[in-house]
């Protein structure tokens, strides 16, 4: 394993080499070898209102994940059983996650947005034998217990510290960590490629997809953290994601503590945009990742009222973030936005990198160690400029890090997606003459009107800078003479009202900003876009309204 600081790229690309070893456990060789070296901070858990923090060790993880793992030995629970997980931004999310780890059963983590109906699709799409979830999802559980006839054990967490009133036919997680020991010894080691996790997919055209992922993708993390995060030991780092994501398990779990960082756990259900940037001064974080529609909310703020001087490193993901915003968010902070990209598959695979000058809006450049292009439908490598698949290149002697083998129980589908020797991310891009990558869309999304390949994300961004426009969704309508034109869905920004006149301001906006062939020919106002339960748009569903 070599992992040099990055000063050059290119010079970092050639020298990296990454080495999965034959067995890994993070609950063990990451967590308790933390703990074993040092009494470090490893949390700051904050309160809803901001107001009490625990600050949390290795040591303190440790101990309590062993706890969890004999809770779940004393239910004997066996290696490989699956537990559909659904825990808010608590300290108990981290024993359940690291515990099973530990006790070699497979975590579900899934969002606590999700209704009676998703929890059931999850759990007998998986399988599961055991749901442990917080106080306030439980009754969802009971609500479709009946329907799942894998379901074994129930376990709930309290969510708040003075914790709840027993709840019959359920395993209290109090009550039964506090008869458990501090010590906990496996049964046999825990080799890399055995099972550690189980996301769901965003089902953004489909129903959701299993996603399998092993001890190795934890350690793969490593690159995730040291590069695109550039995270340090001493740093303070707060990812804004619910528990149930992908995303989670980049920057509220592995990434940060393979680099041997303190993470900021905010228990929180809505967003309190104040309150997120006063607390960044309050705890001292360091480096902060947060989704676009975040960073669109604070440019909109008057940034100068708060003290964000503690921050080295910004980072933004889930889609490319407009320039305007990363300008405004940059006069405010002095940090300029890295963009990253990468899926639930995968750990992170193109970051803006600090060692790299930032391109406001491209994707960056690969990770170093990766194989990653932009290919055509037959794996062909395409020149600059041109628009086609991300791929990462998947057929050599060794698996890229962190990358995933294929979905659970959809042959047709993998197959799809891994292909010439390439995994299809399902994500269109350019690359410039420099190895930037250019944000597209996904692959289903692109519109093609009268020979032109048109991004949606390109006139999202454009209509997103016009000051009558709070959201927009950008899909191709069918059309006789084009083939399809660009149609817009518009919500308006508060004080705003939709008129015929206002169409042609947008329009006439657009064309200035992009190149006329791009502007939306339809705009229809709506008061709310359809989204999946992970907030992404449904361009699908728009389509499909013809």
């Amino acid at each position: 394993m070599h992992l040099p600081d990055m000063t050059d790229y290119e010079d970092t690309c050639r020298q990296v080499r990454f080495e999965t070893p034959e067995n890994y456990n993070f609950g063990f060789d990451l967590i308790d070898r933390r703990a074993e070296s040092s009494d470090k901070i490893a949390c700051l858990a904050v309160d809803a209102p901001g107001e009490a923090v625990i600050r949390l060790t290795f040591g303190d993880l440790s101990r309590s994940s062993n706890r969890f793992a004999n809770v779940l030995r004393e239910l004997r629970a066996r290696r490989g059983d699956l537990a559909y997980v659904m825990i808010a931004r608590i300290p108990a999310w981290y024993d359940v996650i690291i515990g099973c780890a530990k006790a070699g059963v497979v975590a579900m983590p899934a969002t606590n947005l999700l209704t009676p109906k998703d929890i059931e699709y999850r759990i007998n799409a998986s399988q599961a034998r055991f749901a442990i979830v917080t106080d306030d999802n439980a009754a969802k559980v009971d609500a479709v217990r009946a329907a799942c006839p894998s379901l074994e054990r129930l376990i709930v967490v309290p969510r708040a510290a003075a914790g709840s009133a027993p709840r019959p036919g359920w395993t209290g997680l109090n009550d039964a960590m506090d008869a458990a020991s501090e010590t906990f010894v496996p049964d046999r080691p825990t080799r890399a490629g055995d099972p550690l996790l189980v996301y769901f997919t965003s089902g953004t055209t489909s129903m959701p997809k299993m996603v399998p992922r092993d001890h190795g993708y934890a350690l793969a993390h490593l690159l995730t953290g040291r590069y695109w995060m550039d995270l340090r030991e001493e740093d303070v780092h707060w990812t804004l994601s619910d528990t149930g994501w992908a995303k989670a398990a980049w920057g509220v779990l592995f990434a940060p503590w393979q680099m041997g960082a303190a993470i900021v756990l905010h228990d929180a259900d809505g967003f309190d945009a104040d309150l997120h940037l006063r607390l960044i001064a309050r705890l001292g974080v360091t480096t902060f990742c947060a989704p676009p529609t975040v960073y669109r909310m604070f440019a909109q703020m008057d940034l100068g009222q708060y003290d964000l001087g503690s921050l080295r490193h910004s980072l933004g993901a889930g889609e490319p973030l407009n320039p305007e915003v990363i300008k405004i968010w940059e006069e405010a902070t002095g940090n300029l936005i890295h963009d990253g990209y990468g899926q639930t598959e995968s750990i992170n695979l193109l970051a803006n990198y600090p060692a790299l000058p930032v391109r406001p809006g491209s994707m960056g450049k690969p990770v170093p160690g990766f194989d990653i292009d932009v290919v055509d439908d037959d794996g062909a490598r395409l020149a600059p400029g041109e628009i086609g698949h991300i791929a990462v290149r998947a057929d050599g002697a060794v698996r890229p890090p962190g990358l995933f083998e294929g979905y659970v129980d959809a042959p047709g589908i993998n197959a799809q997606v891994f292909r010439h020797g390439w995994y299809y991310t399902g994500d269109t891009a350019t690359r410039d003459e420099d190895g930037y990558f250019w944000f597209v869309g996904r692959a289903d999304d692109i519109i093609s009107s009268a020979g032109y390949r048109i991004s949606p994300f390109e006139v999202e961004s454009a209509l997103l800078e016009h000051p009558a426009v709070a959201e927009s969704a950008v899909v191709g309508r069918p059309d006789t003479l084009r083939g399809e034109i660009v149609k817009a869905y518009v919500v308006l920004a508060e004080g705003r009202d939709p008129s015929p006149e206002l169409v042609t301001e947008i329009q006439d906006f657009v064309k200035q900003l992009t190149a006329p062939y791009k502007y939306p020919r339809e705009i229809e106002f709506r008061p709310l876009l359809p989204k999946t339960i992970s907030g992404k748009i449904r361009r699908v569903e728009l389509r499909e309204e013809g």
